[in-house]
């Protein structure tokens, strides 16, 4: 096994893939720029949903945030040229994650895989050949990888297709065809194709073939046989997710992965690429190996939570379950305090920007998160520690009615934030 995975192979699929990632990061970080968001979305929001344990991971203040993108920008430039990549990844990885920490409102899971794939980039060879740093060596061909760097980054995009496709093997999905068909009525004004999209048929076939092409896209892929269909089905879904689906740099993202699958060949070499001592080898195993667990073990945490996933959301984070939902909420508070008791009624909308009550409304952690940012606001304000915060929460999953998500007869300010299971999100009614 040792033998296979440091067979040197050519390493054109893994420079194609740098580059593209590079040039797709860098446009991306000008988009995120050119649109505003730096400052709507980050800079100008008086409070921010931060990750427990994480409070510190806060925005620069202007121009310091605008200089923060324009690094990320060379850095993922320098990731597409193949100069000093590992530094360049590394510190594009560390740039771009602080900014993906700031708000949970930001979250999306394909900012989750940038992260991951900047952390690989920092390790694995990807410009060993086709870049400047093979040209400084003497040969823009450069040296060949082993093969167990080419197999973790397959293994890598594989885990994301798997649990993608694992995710959607709900009743929902495959008996209701939900949320696929809430989504494409939207569509039925569109010249041409708006009667086919709006089709029940339509959403029933999109989701089947989507939960299909997620579930064997990892070994389709890897497959010289059926890879070529595959790439196909790729660029179809991808594209298609697209232009009908607001979902950004995602698509181009998930493209540009697949070209990991080019055909590694083995090259002729005496001893593995650069032939690393053997503590050097055993300490790659023993990272390969680590990743590899802790990217298994984040999407199966949710099974240790009751209730339905979907619904409550506790595991639901950098688990792969993608376009899995369609839900939306509201929220308003219930402020005690005094003795007698008095209440205010609190609306979220008064301070948060319309994305943060968006995300917050359907999310029982953010909920929680804003009912201690309430708490301490008016424990400063009333000069006291007899605060109690209460909720109204609404929600609905995939087109069910609207319900409550939230015990309104917990004191949110009383209940810890972190891992645990929360017994005051209340669980999803069924349908009779």
């Amino acid at each position: 096994m040792w033998a296979r995975l440091t067979q040197p192979v050519d390493a054109t699929g893994l420079a194609i893939f740098r580059a593209l990632f590079g040039g797709v990061m860098a446009a991306a970080a000008l988009r995120f720029w050119l649109k505003g968001w730096v400052d709507t979305l980050l800079v100008e929001p008086s409070f921010h949903f931060t990750w427990a344990g994480l409070d510190f991971v806060r925005p620069w203040p202007q121009p310091w945030m605008d200089l923060h993108f324009g690094v990320m920008a060379l850095a993922a430039v320098g990731i597409a040229l193949g100069w000093r990549t590992r530094w360049c990844a590394g510190l594009f990885g560390l740039l771009f994650t602080w900014v993906e920490l700031i708000d949970k409102a930001t979250y999306l899971n394909h900012y989750y895989l940038v992260s991951l794939w900047a952390a690989l980039l920092a390790v694995v060879p990807a410009g060993s050949a086709w870049s400047l740093d093979a040209r400084r060596r003497g040969s823009l061909r450069g040296e060949p990888v082993a093969q167990g760097w080419v197999w973790l980054m397959r293994a890598q995009l594989g885990v994301v297709y798997g649990f993608a496709g694992l995710a959607k093997l709900n009743g929902d999905w495959l008996l209701r065809a939900e949320p696929l068909q809430i989504w494409l009525q939207r569509f039925a004004d569109l010249p041409g194709i708006g009667g086919l999209l709006t089709l029940p048929a339509t959403a029933w076939v999109m989701a089947w073939a989507g939960a299909a092409y997620d579930l064997t896209a990892p070994l389709g892929l890897a497959w010289r046989r059926t890879r070529p269909l595959y790439v196909a089905a790729a660029l179809a879904f991808h594209l298609a997710i697209w232009l009908l689906f607001p979902v950004g740099m995602f698509s181009f993202i998930m493209l540009a992965s697949i070209t990991l699958f080019i055909t590694a060949r083995p090259v002729e070499a005496p001893a593995p690429p650069s032939g690393p001592p053997r503590g050097l080898q055993r300490a790659a195993l023993a990272f390969g190996a680590a990743w590899l667990a802790l990217q298994l073990a984040l999407p199966v945490r949710g099974l240790l939570y009751p209730g339905d996933l979907n619904w409550t959301e506790q595991g639901f984070r950098f688990a792969w379950r993608v376009m899995l939902i369609e839900k939306a909420g509201w929220v308003e508070y219930r402020v005690v305090t005094g003795d007698p008791p008095q209440t205010t009624r609190v609306s979220p909308r008064a301070e948060l920007t319309p994305l943060q009550v968006k995300a917050m409304s359907t999310q029982p952690d953010m909920i929680l998160d804003y009912a201690h940012h309430l708490a301490a606001k008016y424990q400063s304000k009333n000069n006291t520690n007899d605060v109690k915060i209460y909720a109204d929460a609404y929600a609905n999953l995939n087109g069910r009615p609207s319900q409550r998500l939230i015990d309104p007869d917990v004191d949110l300010a009383a209940q810890p934030r972190g891992l645990g299971h929360a017994p005051w999100i209340l669980p999803l009614l069924r349908d009779p």
